[in-house]
């Protein structure tokens, strides 16, 4: 559960939107994307194995991420179009499919690199005095060898399949990975160093109707919820198109938003600031994803950084001290303001309690807690789950009780939540659902405005966005899909949601 700063893209108006992604298994941040005005040819997130898949539980929703991306501006306008970052899953790996012909590389400073690159991805690891003379220092200032060459041991092989864009100082590709398909880009800088590199899935195809929509989504689980609805001037959703939109499916990291709407009211009431300080006490710190957990006990943190690092990067630790600080009982009463499936959601768990519940001796724990009656379960948190070490969590690849441990909301539920966030008009709000776009990708120019979350665990895979147009028109787009029996393959889901999502917004706009 962890993060990944990757790319940046700039509108025409200069804006720049940095998606964060957090991983599905545990994930190392190697280096953090800086202004579009400062920042060097390159920013990295390197993947590692995961420690525990368990903290998939409350991470967000992408998987596993390995990309080296160019900043904004810095490349061909014919290659720029795409700048999702990279997701790979660092689950077991998918089979190759059999191998087809080499394609031509130019003979051209990119294709250059691109021969050398492929050659020395093959000899991990790639010798430092090499990696030097090949990538510029821009690039070498933010991803050092030692990151590279763990991205691309993470990738678990690369053979080029073919090239689909190429200009002399940039291409795009489509590579075979231990991972699976991913696209590749490359760019060169004047000297014909490599400045920017970036792996991502290749982008699926829209869909062009509804009935084509419905087919793909429920081809992804067993159980899926979707509503695509506008948002109209008095924060009420009206439904384009719905699937089960009243159905409670579990929410993994989205229930982060029922915390955020809490923390803006209780600020709005005046009974707290965002510079109001919060205190890392050990007893509040969770397991990642997230960067509080590994900051000095009884540090301090404002309420606004923390509510950035719970949406940005899913951080559990923020969201914890957030829900500490405002109390669980005005967020269950917040979460029955906005959703009509809140008795799912009482007790309303902190991540803390639900890696305790799903990891520390499972199923003992779980089956506990849920004999007991919905009082006893607030003794139960406070008192077993409560004095069980974090250190007894252990790792979980499958679902666990999904449809019974978990945060609940239908995709109508989900709908209320944005539009009441919206509806709040507190200006920190927008900077910190803006900063993360899921890896969405819809043009800045015509969508300026672009919310996300998203959650997983094993057997759990969502996704919520909100965005408005040019015009002002706003838009929210929600899937909700579970497999209570096995873990659903992020890797293939995940660009799959994407391109349905994508699909909509473009459906919406059209009217």
């Amino acid at each position: 559960m962890p993060i990944t700063p990757n790319s940046m893209r700039a509108t025409s108006q200069g804006r720049v939107r940095i998606p964060l992604m957090s991983a599905a298994l545990a994930l190392a941040v190697t280096a953090t994307a800086a202004p579009a005005a400062t920042t060097p040819a390159a920013v990295l997130a390197a993947t590692t194995p995961a420690a525990a898949p368990a903290i998939a539980t409350v991470a967000d929703t992408a998987p596993a991420a390995a990309t080296i991306a160019a900043p904004a501006g810095t490349t061909p306008a014919a290659v720029t179009a795409d700048t999702a970052p990279a997701t790979v899953s660092t689950g077991a790996p998918l089979a190759a499919p059999a191998p087809a012909p080499t394609p031509e590389i130019p003979d051209s400073p990119v294709g250059e690199q691109l021969r050398w690159f492929l050659e020395a991805a093959a000899a991990l690891p790639i010798p430092e005095d090499q990696i030097r003379a090949h990538f510029s220092a821009a690039f070498l200032g933010q991803v050092s060898p030692a990151q590279l060459n763990e991205v691309l041991r993470s990738l678990g092989g690369l053979r080029l399949e073919s090239l689909t864009a190429v200009t002399p100082t940039a291409l795009i590709g489509v590579v075979t990975t231990g991972l699976g398909r991913l696209q590749i880009f490359m760019a060169v800088d004047g000297d014909g160093r490599i400045d920017g590199l970036r792996f991502q899935p290749e982008r699926r195809p829209e869909p062009q109707s509804w009935a084509e929509l419905d087919e793909r989504l429920r081809s992804l689980a067993p159980r899926v919820g979707f509503l695509a609805a506008e948002i109209r001037g008095n924060a009420t959703c009206r439904p384009v198109h719905t699937v089960a939109p009243d159905t409670p499916r579990p929410l993994g990291s989205m229930f982060k938003l029922y915390v955020l709407g809490t923390t803006a009211e209780q600020i709005k009431k005046g009974r707290l600031s965002w510079d109001t300080p919060l205190t890392i006490r050990p007893d509040l710190k969770s397991l990642p994803s997230g960067v509080l957990q590994d900051r000095p006990d009884y540090s301090t943190v404002s309420v606004k950084e923390a509510a950035q690092l719970m949406i940005s990067i899913s951080d559990n630790t923020g969201t914890d001290l957030l829900i500490d600080k405002v109390g669980r009982a005005r967020v269950e009463a917040q979460a029955e303001r906005w959703s009509r499936h809140a008795a799912l959601n009482r007790p309303f768990f902190t991540t803390r309690e639900l890696f305790v519940l799903k990891g520390a001796d499972y199923p003992r724990l779980a089956k506990k807690y849920l004999s007991l009656d919905p009082a006893r379960r607030y003794h139960y948190l406070a008192t077993t789950v409560a004095r069980t070490p974090l250190s007894a969590v252990t790792p979980w690849e499958q679902p666990r009780d999904v449809g019974t441990l978990e945060w609940f909301a239908s995709p109508g539920d989900v709908c209320r939540v944005f539009a009441g966030l919206s509806a709040l008009n507190t200006p920190p709000l927008d900077d910190i659902m803006s900063a993360n776009d899921g890896e969405l990708g819809l043009d800045a120019d015509a969508w300026p405005t672009v919310w996300y979350k998203g959650g997983s665990e094993p057997g759990v895979l969502s996704i919520g966005f909100l965005a408005r147009d040019a015009a002002g028109r706003t838009y929210v787009v929600t899937a909700l899909t579970s497999n209570p029996r096995t873990a659903l393959d992020e890797v293939s889901a995940r660009p799959e949601l994407l391109a349905l999502v994508r699909g909509s917004f473009a459906m919406l706009a059209r009217g």
